[in-house]
């Protein structure tokens, strides 16, 4: 089978989906690679580098392609250069993308790689979404401290003392987590809060401060039945209440603080709100990782940095995996490789098996239908 690597066109997007070791691979298994012509360059993935594994470098990846694997999903004139019966696997922001009917319009099969039900244990290595976000979290925390102007760590000098940072993490996820571990690792005073009171181990465990917010019997209930389910769970209204009030004073206090918060399909949680924001010290700094999805903090805008009247410095970066766009590439390449894997019979003949829960779970267009369930 022909796999075509076209570059990609999303404006900021750095990443390839896929490296000189998992072209061997693919290479290895009998398949022949198209790389489109500089794919891999903002990366640091050169042409050579490809071909040395081999890999056939042209102006045109889609032509003649039956297997087409990107980072972001093709849009506009890219989904016209699909032939019929392609197949698609990429990252689709599949709830928001208003261009799945095309794809079906094309008979194109589209994998949407973000859709993977991350509870299957044979789907670990094919998990995106956790590979990014732990690189996200790591670099959140540095485009954080490149914009404070002041150290992370406690010093003692001769000219006095100078007090250490205090981070505040909101949502300890995959990105949260590593962004608690590196704040420690430069020597922070770290704070993380999440809606989910099992995360608590996770954040002392790193060495970092759990924001506890009272909750209930019933509560407790809800909640441990919901992590055990793999479901989010509804605090009640006191809790939210209660909950506000922590996150306010530790917010009000922090001189760093990174929001991690998103909802498959849905805008992100606001999380910190303007009235919050005024209470902070000039100088801080806050970094809103869900800003391409509306925002966790009041004020933020996608791609800018917007300084507040009481000189906090509100970050909006997108897309913080393509700033360490070598490493994010690997772990991408290595994800994709391994779904690309389910997609071949144990004769290396290709076949898209409904019957099989991974890709019916990533499958959003097939047959000529859009397949993702919306709402």
């Amino acid at each position: 089978m022909q796999i075509g690597i076209p570059t990609e066109t999303v404006v900021g997007e750095n990443r390839v989906a896929v490296t000189p070791e998992t072209v061997k691979k693919l290479v290895s298994a009998g398949h022949s690679v198209v790389i489109e012509r500089g794919a891999g360059v903002k990366a640091a993935y050169i042409d050579s580098a490809y071909e040395q594994v081999g890999a056939t470098i042209k102006d045109d990846a889609y032509t003649n392609s039956q297997l087409i694997l990107k980072v972001r999903a093709p849009k506009g004139d890219e989904i016209q250069k699909l032939a019929a019966n392609t197949t698609v696997v990429a990252m689709f922001d599949p709830y928001r993308n208003t261009e799945l009917d095309q794809f079906a319009t094309q008979q194109v099969s589209a994998f949407a790689l973000e859709l993977l039900p991350r509870t299957l244990s044979r789907a670990q290595n094919m998990d995106v979404l956790s590979s990014q976000a732990n690189l996200a979290g790591y670099k959140s925390v540095l485009l954080a401290a490149n914009e404070y102007q002041r150290m992370f760590p406690m010093l003692m000098t001769a000219a006095g003392t100078v007090k250490p940072a205090r981070v505040v993490i909101m949502g300890v996820g995959v990105a949260g987590l590593q962004a608690i571990a590196t704040a420690k690792r430069l020597g922070a005073i770290v704070e993380a809060t999440d809606l989910r009171p099992t995360a608590r181990d996770q954040v002392e465990s790193l060495g970092g401060k759990w924001l506890d917010v009272p909750m209930s019997d019933e509560e407790k209930q809800k909640a441990a039945d919901a992590a055990k389910n793999g479901y989010g769970w509804m605090p009640g209204e006191q809790y939210i209440k209660d909950q506000a009030v922590i996150v306010d004073k530790a917010v009000s206090n922090a001189d760093i603080v990174i929001t991690t918060a998103l909802l498959p399909g849905r805008d992100a949680p606001r999380l910190i709100k303007a009235e919050t924001v005024a209470k902070m010290k000039p100088g801080s700094v806050i970094l809103d990782m869900a800003v391409e999805s509306g925002g966790n903090v009041e004020g933020s805008k996608c791609g800018e940095t917007v300084v507040t009247t009481n000189g906090v410095k509100i970050l909006g970066v997108p897309n913080i995996p393509a700033t360490v766009a070598t490493e994010a590439s690997a772990l991408y390449a290595r994800n994709v490789f391994n779904f690309v894997e389910t997609l071949f019979d144990q004769e290396k003949n290709f076949k898209i098996n409904l019957e099989d829960e991974i890709q019916k779970a990533l499958l959003v267009t097939h047959s000529g239908q859009v397949l993702l369930k919306r709402g």
